[in-house]
Formats: structure tokens, sequence, C-alpha cells
């Protein structure tokens, strides 16, 4: 079989999400990846109470009276868990059969198909391929180089949201046992700005509502979020809440098909025509207007208030909140006309989704990297809560904040200390529980991790999960900063391109899948997760291995740590490789809110963590919920430039590529593409599959992408679209949030060339290497 690739297709976006054919895709998916016994016994398993935790987003479970016993998952799980259950294998044959440079040619898709990594593999200084090693050699090796660093601060351990709260705690007790707060973590892509907004006028980086307060909203605004394609269960929790009364605006630059109707894959009734219309009201902003919209929203309530009408919530910003009045006095500088073009939408959809917020008692607002993914993020999130506290829409049943988180585990990482800037709270905590000064100066995040490899300040670097260069900003920056490392350790389950931009010695770990049996001398042991919600639960994998050489990610991190660290430390790895109800304890006694952890997380349903803005209870400096005066962000591009912005397709998650289709934007066979308005496309003498270059441009510095073909589709004029990760290769590293430093890939200032180049070389490789099917 070989890769479909030069073959564009353009059909007309889909107007209904999910429906018979989710589930048609997701049975191929299972047919193609795995045996279908294999695969079909797995999905009964995922999101159950004693199943496994799905391995891709991190949407709440239902309680456990309120799940399907049948299917607690949506077609992206689905693709997730048969990408992991996999009959294929890249076993050493496979890398035998490549060179690392002819692996390096290889698309994201193909590099994927090729199944899981079967055995440890290493890279030694000067060779062309990677070669079998033993778990004892690989970890000896990797604690000898560890100890040869002038410095433990030339180490770097990045962290995947895919590693459980077991795992990602060991890791951070390794690397700080080592000396290092080097610990940047997707967060830094993605959330970043929310952890850092939220907690200024919240309290607390989370959110504040819980899955089942959806249902209760008499409004819920969704910004910068595709809930259809990157948390599909959420569009179930909307279909609950549109049943009850309940109203929805969608806030985007593209229209996207989970939010126009919505057909639920369990009830074929709705397959005939009964589908749910999810928006009312659809808002397409143009590129960050998403502040000036805001804004524009208060500024029409506030004159309306002025009229002697009872708009906000009096008692609520008396008692709980400080700021509105500087709020109130800021939006005088602003005329509505002004707020209005900032937005990119017109005043008759400023003045519908006005009245909707003002009839609202209960306002729920989600959004995800289409808000944090740009440089004035923190400021357009503490706008979000202006709107919440001054309706008094924080503490209360079907009200508050709802940033969607996107790997499985992003959230609970973070919690257990997977960050570089942990506050001297935890690192006491952690020094007194394991009897060692942990190290205060503060490490890199991401950005800075790429600054560090690129000019030779990071030696090692060592991956738990996640595919690195392809995830952060300037991709060849990235990869050529890999290459210099004398050192890199991948922990994964299946080939990316961190794997072929390694370091002098490059080691490639394969660990147990999600879906896995992981048993130890002491059982069989089971892992937890935290959800968007702040909800900690158990997962417990029940497949065979698919190789008898795969580790647990907490075993290959306490083997690498005891390899490492030897006789200078003060953990006894190897208890804690063998039990996890060890590595929960050490978690109860370092972290808040754990008490009883092993007790509670064995409950059906595990337990919330504690949120005090979800009670009404701001643990601000101010004590209170605050509201900030924002300004509206400055950042424009020149005439005749476009403003681009990256994003999903349907058929991947993070940086994993499922296909090559985007099914409800009605784009196959291609990710090499760029959507724009037809408009802009007759201005520019452009015409659908049109190649043309990319050229961005930042601080007098410019970047070229060629090879990209046009989409017609309708976003905003002067705004683009492209794909992620590949239009990650136009950023550049200072383009990024003011404060959190998250990369603002929603932000990109662009111009277009037709060129007659093609972006797709003819490809000789076999999509995946064929194996019997039994």
């Amino acid at each position: 079989m070989k890769e479909e690739t030069g073959h564009l297709e353009i059909k007309d976006p889909k107007d209904v999400a999910a429906g018979f054919p989710a589930i048609a895709s997701t049975m191929f998916n299972i047919w193609r990846e795995t045996y279908v016994g294999r695969g079909i016994k797995t999905l009964f398993r995922l999101n159950q109470v004693q199943g496994y935790d799905c391995p891709s987003c991190a949407w709440p479970d239902p309680d456990p009276e309120d799940r399907s016993p049948i299917a607690e998952y949506c077609e992206s799980g689905a693709k997730a868990v048969a990408s992991e259950a996999t009959k294929y294998k890249a076993d050493p044959v496979f890398f035998a059969k490549y060179t690392i440079e002819e692996l390096r040619t290889q698309s994201n898709y193909w590099l994927e198909l090729q199944g899981r990594i079967v055995q440890p593999m290493v890279k030694w200084p000067g060779a062309t391929h990677y070669t079998p090693i033993s778990w004892y050699d690989a970890f000896q090796e990797i604690g000898k180089q560890l100890r040869s660093l002038a410095h433990p601060d030339e180490a770097i351990f990045y962290t995947s949201g895919r590693a459980s709260n077991e795992s990602a705690f060991m890791y951070q007790l390794f690397a700080r046992q080592f000396g290092t707060n080097n610990l940047p973590d997707c967060s830094n892509m993605c959330h970043e700005p929310t952890s850092f907004a939220l907690k200024r006028v919240t309290g607390i980086g989370k959110a504040s509502v819980t899955i089942n307060d959806i249902q209760y909203a008499d409004l819920m605004i969704i910004m910068g979020q595709n809930p259809g394609t990157n948390a599909p269960r959420m569009l179930t929790e909307l279909q609950k809440l549109k049943k009850n009364g309940g109203k929805i605006i969608a806030v985007n630059p593209l229209q996207e098909t989970g939010l126009r109707n919505f057909e639920h894959p369990q009830k074929p009734w709705e397959w005939l025509g009964l589908s749910t219309s999810i928006e009312d009201v659809y808002v397409p902003v143009r590129i960050n207007g998403d502040l000036a919209y805001l804004k524009a929203i208060l500024k029409v309530l506030v004159e309306e208030e002025k009229m002697g009408k009872e708009i906000f919530d009096r008692t609520f910003i008396e008692q709980k909140t400080t700021g509105a009045q500087e709020l109130f006095e800021s939006l005088e500088k602003y005329t509505l006309d002004e707020l209005v073009e900032a937005s990119g939408v017109s005043q008759d959809l400023i003045i519908q989704s006005a009245i909707l917020v003002r009839d609202a008692q209960r306002i729920i607002i989600a959004w995800a990297m289409g808000i944090t993914q740009h440089q004035n993020s923190e400021n357009t999130i503490q706008e979000i809560v202006n709107v919440l506290l001054l309706k008094g829409s924080i503490g209360k049943t079907g009200a508050g904040t709802l940033p969607v988180r996107g790997h499985s585990n992003v959230q609970g990482d973070r919690t257990v200390g997977v960050w570089e800037q942990m506050p001297d709270s935890f690192l006491d905590s952690l020094g007194k529980t394991f009897n060692f000064e942990p190290p205060r100066e503060h490490g890199v995040a991401s950005v800075d991790a790429v600054k560090h490899l690129s000019g030779g300040r990071a030696k090692a670097f060592i991956g738990l999960g996640g595919n690195f260069v392809q995830a952060t900003p300037d991709t060849e920056l990235c990869k050529s900063g890999m290459r210099q490392c004398k050192l890199t350790v991948q922990i994964s389950t299946k080939l990316n391109q961190s794997h072929l931009h390694g370091g002098d010695t490059a080691f490639i770990l394969p660990c147990l899948g999600r879906t896995e049996i992981d048993q130890s001398s002491r059982g069989r042991q089971f892992i937890s997760m935290e959800d968007t919600a702040g909800r900690v639960r158990m997962s417990l994998g029940d497949l065979d291995p698919v190789s008898p050489y795969l580790k647990s990610e907490v075993a290959i991190i306490c083997r690498m740590a005891e390899a490492t660290l030897q006789h200078d430390t003060t953990v006894a790895w190897d208890l804690y490789e063998e039990d996890y109800d060890l590595i929960r304890a050490a978690i109860e006694s370092t972290v808040d809110g754990f008490d009883a952890y092993n007790e509670r997380v064995r409950q059906a349903g595990g337990f919330y963590l504690p949120n005090k803005a979800r009670m009404g209870e701001f643990d601000t400096d101010a004590g209170k919920g605050m509201i900030t005066v924002n300004p509206l962000p400055q950042r424009s591009t020149k005439e005749g430039r476009f403003t681009l912005m990256t994003l999903r397709s349907h058929d991947q998650f993070n940086t994993t590529i499922y296909g090559m289709d985007d099914r409800y934007r009605g784009i196959y066979n291609a990710r090499d593409i760029v959507m724009m308005n037809p408009e802009d496309m007759e201005l520019l003498g452009l015409v659908a599959k049109d190649v043309i270059k990319l050229t961005s441009y930042f601080k007098n510095q410019s970047k070229e992408l060629s090879g990209l073909q046009v989409v017609p589709y309708e976003i905003p004029t002067g705004c683009l679209a492209m794909y992620f990760p590949e239009g990650n290769a136009l950023m550049f590293l200072d383009n990024k949030a003011e404060h959190s430093e998250c990369p603002a890939s929603k932000f990109m200032e662009v111009s277009v060339e037709k060129t007659g180049l093609s972006s797709y070389p003819v490809r000789d490789m076999e999509i995946r290497e064929e194996v019997e099917v039994l």
C-alpha cells in the first residue's frame, strides 16, 4: 500500500458531527490497525470504572452511574486506542532496513503507521541505523553519560501529557535528585497562559466547573475551541444543555461542524434527521479579536445598565470581587465602533451576544488554544473571567471557567510537580518526604529548552513521551539543537520525528501503553490521571503487551534514576518500581489535596481535588476574585500580509497523525494546505489547489515554507489557517505570550506568493511493513 499524496480533494464542510460516520471511522481504524477481537475488547473497557483512561484528551468522564456501559468513548479516543493496540511492530528488522536519514524523509503519518516499538534501541555516535540494546546496558550507558555532564542543568527532562501521575511524580523526583528544575512539558505550549491568568485572578489555574455543571448553564460561550475534533465527548454535554433550554455562543475564526449540529453516535434515531443544533450564535471573530469582542459585550451591557437596568450581580461584585470600578472606567476610553472594528465581527453579532449574556444567570465560558496561543493570551483569559465575575457566574452550579485541556494527564502532571517553576512550598514538601534539598533555581520551559539545545547549553535531553521536535516552534532549529546533544533518550510507544533527530548517542526506550497490563512482582499495577475538571481516577490496562520486552514508564524512570544516581540518592527506587501504592503515598505526603489517595482513587469515579473557586472562594492576593483592566492587543500585520493560525485536522491528535483526511472541513488526502477566504484568493489571482509559498515575519526575521496548496474556506478576510505541526516551521521562538511564554502559533504574520512548485514528492517507501495477519 502506497501513501496517497498529491491528490488534494476538496468537498463541502460537513453540517453534522458524529453520528454513523463516526462509528464507521471507528470501526475502520480498529480493522486497519489491530485484530478486531482485540480492538473491540479494549473499547468496551475504555473510560469504564474498572477499565483504563483514554490516552487521548483530558475530557472528564461522567459519574459512574451516568456512563454508557457499552461505548463511553469518542471517535478520537477509539483512534488512539486502535493506534496503541496495533498489530504492527517497528522491530529490529525494521530499524535495520532503513537508515535514520531515510526515515527522516518520511511523513508523520507514515511513521505512525509503522507500529509499536518493541525493544530498546540505540544509535551510537556516527551510526546510520538504530540497533537493539539490552535494558541493562541502556540504563548503564544513560547513567554514565548523565553523570559525565559538567552540571545537572545541562540536562533537560521533558514530559508529555500522556504520562500518569505516578510516572510524572517519579520523573520530576529523578530530575530534582539529579539536581535540576529543567522540567519543560507540553503545558508550556498550550494552556500555560490559562494557568498563569487564572491563578492570578481566581486563585487556581484550573477549571472551576465539573462536567455536571454544563447541563445547568443558561449560557455557554465556547471560544477558540473545536469540540467536534478535539474533545468530541463534550458534544454530549452540550446536547444536554440545549435540551434543558440553555444557549450556546461559538466564537472562532472558523465555523466548526461539531458546533453546528450533533448526532449522538449511540442514538440511531438521531441519524435520521433528528440531530441537535448546538450553536445559537456563531461569531466569526478575526484571529485574536476575542478580547475586543468581550470588551464590546461589556461596553453594551454597561451602557444598558446606565439606563437603570440590573445587568451585573452587584451583591457578588461587592462581596466577592475587587477592581470592578477600574474596569468600568477603562471601558469609557473605547467607543463601541472601535471595539467592533478590533473584533472583526458585526455590531449585530455583538448585540446578540450581549443580550444572551445579559439574560443569563449561570454562564460557563470554555476555551482552548485559539485563546491561549497569542502574545496577549493572559489578558484575554482575564477578560473572560471579568465577564463571569461581573455576572456572579463563578462558584455556583452551572457557572464558571472551563479551560479545555488537551492531552489526557497534562493537568495532573503539573499537579504532581512537573513544572520548571514549582513553588517553594512544593519543593519544601518534596524535600521533607524524601529527605533531600531540591534545587531552587527555576529551570527552562519548552521555548527556552529549544534555545538551550540550539545554543549548545543543553547536552542531554530525556523525553517522557511526546514528540518534542514537532510540537515546538521553529521546527528546524529544534531538530538541529537535538542533534547537537551528547545524549538523547525518548520513552515512547511509537516512532516519531524526535527519534530521528537524536544526539550523538540516542536511545529509544519502549514503554507499555495505557491499554496494556502492567504486572510487577507485587502484582498487577494501576495508574491514575487528573482530568480537565480536576477529578483524579484510576486506569487499569487489560491487554497483553505487544512485546515481552516492554517496561512501564515507572519502571523505566526508576531504573534510569538508579543507574544515574547510584548511591547519591535518598530514594529506594526499586521499591517504587514494584508497588505504585508507595508512589501514591509519597504524592499524598507531598501534594495538598491527595489525602487517602490510595483509598479514594480506588472508589468508583475517583475523587475531586480541592478547588476554592468552585465554591466561590478566591485564593488570590486580594482574597477576592480580581476584575482586571486588560488593554486591547496592539499586534497587526502590514498591508498586503495575512494573519496565519495553526489548527488540527479531524484525523490527528496533537502531533500524532492518524490519516490524511479532515472529514468535517471537507479536505482530503493532503495536509500541506492553507485555508483562505475566497475574496482574498480572488484578489491574489488564486484558485483552489494553486501552489503557494508562505513567508512569515517577526522582528526583522523571516522564514519560508513552499509547496502549500490553497483551499477556499469561510475564514475572515485577512486570515489564514494551516495544520499543526506543519505550520510550526514558520514559527519564531520569541513569538510568544508575554508572561507564560506560550508560543503564539495562532498569530503569525505572513505573505503569500503563488509558485509553480509541487509540495508532494513521490515517496517510494511502503506505508508500513506488512506482517502476517492471523
